[in-house]
């Protein structure tokens, strides 16, 4: 049987050793700007559709493995499966991202379920199992979910706001009927990640993509607390779970957010301030991000220097090579190329 451990960098650095070269792959690295995935795309209309269809989800999984070579493979699916698998109507519209019932009732909260509905993730672990059979053991195979406090924004707004600012009121002017419903979701993220778990992945990152919103005692309310919950009841049943947090604008609370939540690795966005993350974060546990998506986009010598300074400030201790946050749609094929053969340190040609 093969030790994983022993080929994959990636799994090495969530058990805090150091690569000399760090492992690398990036978040919405399957996607739009990849013309294999726009092939795909073009067959259904709905993108909930694709991520239900476990044949091309895991074809998806794959496609930026075989055409990069990245040191981790990510399911391809949304972080709205779980509202979705508690009853609550989603779709999705081209150019305008995610739709669902408003919950901004106490009725809309009665109408979920309180138990996920695994049936209509059946999909979803089966595409687990098909990129599991596929991938390499030298890469690392990552499942994921929302955070609570991410995913009750979408839930309750029925839609992603600049500043979430529904679920926002939403907290304040009910306190008691949001906690109802971060119960559910914790309760509900737990169960999804440990049948991804037994499907396959090696790691789960757990995507709070909107905890930059909130104010410091918020942040501990909703952000902090839940996800410990939910990281603690996960490993009462996966003991060993490797598992990324990436509360995305944290910023100065980061220190408070590893205080209470227990995570292997912690990914930072693209604003956090490379020094402070390497005396302040990277000294407790490794780290992984932080390039600005942007800066991919635009490519050339601008990109160079913020690989250089990224690899300057963090490769004296376990780290992960991603962006802040995910791969933008216009992004050129060969800024990623370019990206990582100078991660991996690979001469240009000519």
């Amino acid at each position: 049987m093969i030790d994983r451990l022993a080929v994959n960098p990636l799994l090495r650095v969530l058990a805090n050793q150091r690569e000399t070269i760090p492992p690398i792959w990036l978040m919405r690295q399957a996607g739009r700007y990849l013309p294999e995935y726009r092939a795909i795309r073009s067959q259904v209309n709905d993108f909930l559709d694709l991520c239900l269809n476990a044949k091309w989800a895991a074809d998806i999984t794959l496609q930026p493995v075989h055409r990069f070579g990245f040191d981790a493979a990510i399911l391809f699916s949304d972080i709205l499966m779980v509202p979705y698998a508690l009853g609550q109507h989603l779709t999705f519209i081209e150019g305008e991202g995610p739709r669902l019932n408003a919950l901004n009732d106490l009725a809309g909260l009665k109408r979920l379920r309180r138990e996920i509905d695994d049936e209509k993730l059946a999909p979803v672990y089966e595409a687990i199992a098909r990129v599991r059979q596929d991938l390499s053991p030298a890469v690392a195979l990552l499942g994921f979910c929302g955070a609570p406090w991410t995913v009750a924004t979408y839930m309750v707004a029925g839609c992603g706001t600049a500043d979430q600012l529904p679920a926002r009121l939403f907290a304040y002017r009910h306190p008691e009927a949001f906690t109802q419903l971060i119960d559910v979701l914790v309760e509900a993220s737990v169960h999804y990640l440990v049948r991804q778990f037994d499907a396959g992945v090696d790691a789960v990152q757990i995507f709070d993509t909107w905890a930059g919103v909130l104010p410091a005692d918020e942040f501990r309310r909703w952000c902090i607390m839940p996800t410990a919950r939910l990281i603690a009841k996960v490993r009462a049943q996966v003991p060993r779970a490797r598992i990324i947090g990436f509360p995305r604008g944290g910023g100065t609370e980061l220190g408070r957010y590893l205080d209470g939540v227990a995570v292997n690795v912690v990914g930072l966005d693209w604003t956090v301030e490379l020094d402070f993350a390497r005396d302040h974060v990277q000294t407790r546990v490794p780290i992984q991000g932080n390039l600005d998506p942007v800066v991919l986009l635009s490519g050339g010598a601008a990109l160079d220097c913020a690989i250089d300074s990224i690899l300057e400030a963090f490769l004296p201790r376990p780290f992960i090579f991603n962006l802040g946050h995910g791969v933008l749609p216009d992004t050129p094929i060969s800024h990623v190329e370019r990206m990582i053969n100078r991660v991996r340190k690979i001469p240009a040609c000519g």
